[in-house]
């Protein structure tokens, strides 16, 4: 696995690398999001790992560059803020996931192989492809068309999209969906999912008498096919 490693404080670097390149694992250090730019496009890099507070351009800026270019790279962050309120913004602004330092290393290196094992996940043999309604997903190029149309998805609206389509005809909470999509894994009386339904279903449901997300009453939503 090649990892970026996007961290200016030496003393955490050290470890993580020496830990990382231990379990064979290859660790390329930017010590800012400018010098981590350039790797950003290389197509044998796995996933970024990002310090949040950094020199020139924060974390958040830098995940929000990559994301308005199209890269949907896996993106963990790892940060000394540790409020929701800040992890909420980091994963608004497209992270994949939040670790507050300090961190152990094993659960360091378990986020990472589930973030890769997830963007690796094929849904269909058909290049990621699939097709619901007059819907198109393509789960590998991050787009979604409804008839010849394409559908403008932000990235936590496509994400929350998948972790549905993944988990399709089952009835999931909101507490699993907030786990799933913003890595907060429980209910802090938020209201974001409900939010982010309202969103999607206002773009995939355009014009279409039934709603594709379906609300279980209680308990969450369902993305019904059958």
């Amino acid at each position: 696995m090649q990892i970026l490693l996007v961290e200016d404080d030496r003393r955490i670097s050290s470890f993580v690398i020496k830990g990382l390149e231990e379990l064979g694992h290859q660790v390329i250090l930017a010590e800012s999001a400018e010098a981590a730019r350039e790797w950003t496009n290389v197509e044998s890099l796995d996933i970024v790992v990002l310090d949040i507070m950094l020199p020139g351009i924060d974390g958040i800026q830098f995940t929000k560059m990559l994301r308005y270019r199209k890269n949907h790279i896996p993106i963990l962050i790892i940060s000394a803020l540790g409020e929701i309120d800040d992890k909420v913004e980091a994963l608004d602004s497209g992270a994949d996931d939040y670790l507050v330092k300090p961190f152990s290393f094993k659960e360091l290196v378990s986020r990472i192989k589930a973030l890769v094992r997830r963007e690796n996940y094929k849904m269909t043999a058909n290049e990621g492809s699939i097709a619901i309604r007059d819907l198109k997903v393509d789960l590998d190029r991050y787009e979604v068309y409804k008839g010849d149309q394409p559908v403008d998805l932000s990235p936590k609206e496509f994400k929350l999209f998948k972790f549905l389509i993944e988990n399709r005809n089952k009835t999931l909470s909101r507490t699993a969906i907030l786990q799933a999509v913003w890595g907060i894994d429980f209910d802090n009386n938020t209201n974001v999912v409900d939010v982010y339904v309202s969103y999607l279903r206002g773009k995939i449901d355009d014009g279409a008498d039934i709603s594709l997300i379906k609300t279980v009453k209680g308990v969450g939503y369902m993305l019904k096919t059958d």
